[in-house]
């Protein structure tokens, strides 16, 4: 496996673990629906929260949160409106952004960023 996705799945671990600390409960995990995929899917308050995790070591060309383009949020909203019609969801809805950031010592940082973006 390639070594991006390694650290990608360490990110997400470790956003799971942070969320679940926080009283988040956790419904899925790379949730698929066609070409979009979730990273997490959180309930907390009667909210349902569609979660991107981005990892990064290195801020070289940007922020990890940086990495959440447009035609993402889009796939993302598309996802999100399939999985509220399977749950029959009738709540709020929140997109979210957590970013992992290593450093040279394998020690991160965790930026939790609630209320994103909302897709158009």
């Amino acid at each position: 496996m390639a070594q991006h996705n390694d650290l990608g799945f360490k990110g997400e671990a470790i956003a799971k673990v942070y969320l679940e600390k926080l009283g988040y409960e956790i419904l899925d995990e790379n949730w698929v629906h066609g070409k979009a995929e979730i990273d997490l899917i959180a309930y907390q308050d009667k909210k349902i929260i569609f979660v991107e995790v981005k990892t990064r070591t290195s801020i070289a060309f940007g922020l990890p949160e940086d990495f959440v383009s447009n035609a993402k949020q889009k796939q993302m909203d598309l996802a999100a409106n399939e999985y509220i019609e399977i749950m029959n969801h009738q709540g709020e809805i929140r997109f979210d952004i957590i970013s992992v950031l290593f450093d040279k010592q394998n020690n991160y940082t965790i930026k939790h960023i609630e209320d994103a973006f909302w897709p158009s």
